[in-house]
């Protein structure tokens, strides 16, 4: 059978791994797919270099719209990453006819409505396996495996930069700013690390989970998102001393009031076992009511693990090419016409257990204070623990650990208590998830 031609758009570090992946495994895929891929042409900007990456295997252009309109290519996989020009890529190879395959979450984030209506009324198919915890198969899990199930939230680590921070402050005592220089260092964090340790490379991969999940329009504009880059070792030593590991996570819960879409750091028992990744590493813990929870781990980015979820979604693909497009599983899971509008929580509105620390003059009567302003915004506290002062000095530190109470409440309680001439500073509030079976 004729092989299937595949027009790769970008060969940088992921783009060279789906070509050293495909070619290696090329009689492992075929047996898979039933035909062979073969990458027919590249397009990049820097000519020379992706000349010498292919070796003569694969013509070479400049041009990516010259590509994404060429007849003689069946696929196009896009890796240039961004926003601007791969949308227009992407919306043209989808015009000209052409199934494609993409690693990009921020585009989906953005414009994956878009991009999905247009392909619907092409016929053709949109792969993004690779969009979400490089080669973590999650999307696939998610729209297929649990495809029996009502699913009824998702947590993940699903940003490996911020992960190995958290994790060597917690091992080493380091400060963040110290870690973030050391990841800058080993390549693990960019020159400007903004969209890793502020949350926003986790919510744009939560946004395209919970779309799948609930069957709901990708929205990333209503993602509540929150970094890393104001915690403090301080903060995880006291957690681990409480039995909590804090995390950066990406949330999403079904409740009766909506949908909860949020990005944040979070104290999770120790004992859980997505507290103990560590490093790179991705996982998400996703919780179904017929399956349970269950969990998906492995390498969440770099070259050949992203390439495997690239060249996985080829051989998807290939395998439903001649497929009528009505029997192809939906983009999001749920079909077109049967997408829900349920309403996105505003984080006041979420309901959460909190970690709170605060800096207090050592006088009798300040714990009652504090006491009494979290009893008025119905506010129980579950654990709390007083540090001695060191010599000399007069400000103590208090952790507290509260039940479930709402956003808003414990934001009123924090602004009243931050009030108290006995308050030194601010008040420290992490959020606190139990990721148990309910």
């Amino acid at each position: 059978m004729k092989p299937i031609h595949v027009g790769l758009l970008g060969i940088g570090t992921v783009g060279g791994g789906t070509f050293a992946v495909l070619r290696r495994n090329q009689e492992e895929i075929s047996r898979r797919a039933g035909r062979g891929i073969l990458i027919k042409a590249v397009a990049d900007k820097d000519v020379e270099r992706a000349r010498k990456l292919v070796g003569g295997s694969a013509e070479v252009t400049d041009d990516a719209f010259a590509l994404v309109g060429r007849p003689d290519i069946d696929i196009v996989v896009e890796l240039i990453g961004g926003t601007r020009i791969a949308k227009d890529l992407i919306l043209a190879a989808i015009a000209n006819g052409k199934h494609v395959v993409t690693a990009n979450k921020a585009l989906l984030a953005h414009h994956g409505n878009e991009i999905f209506l247009a392909a619907q009324k092409k016929g053709v198919m949109v792969a993004f396996e690779a969009a979400v915890a490089g080669g973590v198969p999650i999307i696939k899990a998610l729209r297929e495996g649990l495809t029996a199930n009502r699913i009824e939230w998702i947590a993940g680590i699903i940003n490996g930069t911020s992960n190995f921070i958290l994790s060597e402050m917690r091992e080493n005592g380091s400060s963040f700013g110290d870690v973030l220089a050391q990841a800058q260092k080993l390549g693990y964090a960019e020159a400007d690390p903004t969209f890793d340790i502020e949350g926003i490379d986790a919510a744009h991969k939560l946004t395209i989970m919970a779309a799948i999940a609930f069957g709901i329009p990708m929205q990333f504009d209503k993602v509540y998102t929150e970094g890393i880059s104001k915690l403090t070792k301080e903060d995880i030593r006291y957690a681990e001393e409480l039995g909590y590991r804090i995390k950066l996570l990406g949330i999403t819960r079904r409740t009766d009031k909506g949908i909860e879409l949020r990005v944040h750091p979070t104290l999770i028992p120790s004992k859980r076992l997505i507290a103990n990744v560590e490093g790179v590493m991705n996982a998400i813990l996703v919780k179904g009511d017929a399956v349970g929870p269950t969990l998906y781990y492995g390498a969440g980015a770099g070259a050949e693990p992203t390439a495997s979820a690239v060249v996985a979604d080829l051989v998807d693909v290939t395998r439903m090419h001649t497929a009528d497009p009505e029997q192809r599983v939906p983009h999001l899971a749920f079909q077109p016409d049967r997408m829900s509008d349920l309403p996105i929580l505003a984080m006041e509105e979420v309901e959460t257990s909190y970690y709170l620390r605060l800096r207090v003059l050592d006088r009798p009567g300040v714990l009652a204070d504090i006491t009494r302003i979290l009893a008025d915004q119905s506010i129980s506290i579950d654990a709390m623990v007083q540090k001695e002062p060191s010599e000399g000095e007069e400000q103590v530190d208090i952790i507290m650990l509260t039940h479930l109470t709402v956003e808003k409440n414990t934001n009123d309680a924090i602004s009243r208590i931050e009030s108290l001439p006995v308050i030194s500073g601010k008040v420290t509030r992490i959020r606190l998830e139990e990721l148990g079976r309910n």
